[in-house]
């Protein structure tokens, strides 16, 4: 029998504990993969397949210009969820892209830390067939949570759709009808997207 091969010095162990995201934060960045937290539970995934990131790209690359003067597309990075205290085992997701004012990306800047979901606008996820049950299920009920006024799931399996949330008081996420072909929003600002264009 062949023992497996010990894994390189570089590599991302998982801590014996849960963690804070003071403490996930100071793990710095992976040279493979990504990581997120949950619970203070340590999640870590492969990086993903080419078409996700392509998607993701492609649609960044709509939305910028007609964004409001004062906001951005970010790509991958990591969000604190504020779902619980300082100091507790905490949640922090990775969205494969999320809109903010100018002044959150200065302010981790200015500060360090990470952007917190106060500060975001729209987190959007790109499905892949691993993340399928986190982005519909997991990921929709913690950003909901975390009070973020619209998730938007952008699904790249044939024909590529759109799923738009929108968080209201009593019901948690509401979902607008699936789309194909163009998606036109006027919340929470005007934008439209060929979603034919992201593959």
């Amino acid at each position: 029998m062949t023992a497996l091969p010990e894994p390189p010095e570089h590599t991302l162990r998982p801590p014996a504990r849960l963690l804070t995201i003071d403490e996930y934060a100071a793990l710095g960045e992976t040279e493979t993969g990504y990581t997120e937290l949950v619970e203070g539970r340590l999640l870590m995934s492969p990086s993903p397949v080419p078409d996700h990131n392509y998607a993701s790209l492609r649609l960044a690359v709509q939305l910028e210009p007609q964004l409001p003067a004062d906001f951005e597309v970010i790509q991958d990075v990591d969000v604190n969820l504020e779902l619980v205290p300082a100091g507790e085992p905490g949640f922090s997701r990775r969205p494969d892209l999320l809109i903010v004012q100018r002044a959150a990306r200065e302010r981790v800047r200015r500060e360090g830390g990470m952007i917190t979901a106060s500060e975001v606008r729209v987190v959007i996820e790109v499905v892949s067939a691993g993340s399928r049950r986190t982005d519909y299920v997991d990921k929709r009920r913690e950003y909901a949570d975390a009070d973020i006024a619209h998730y938007w799931i952008v699904d790249i399996s044939t024909p590529v759709s759109l799923v738009a949330c929108h968080l209201t008081e009593e019901f948690g996420y509401v979902d607008n009808a699936e789309v194909t072909g163009a998606f036109t929003t006027s919340e929470p600002f005007p934008v439209s997207i060929d979603l034919t264009a992201l593959l």
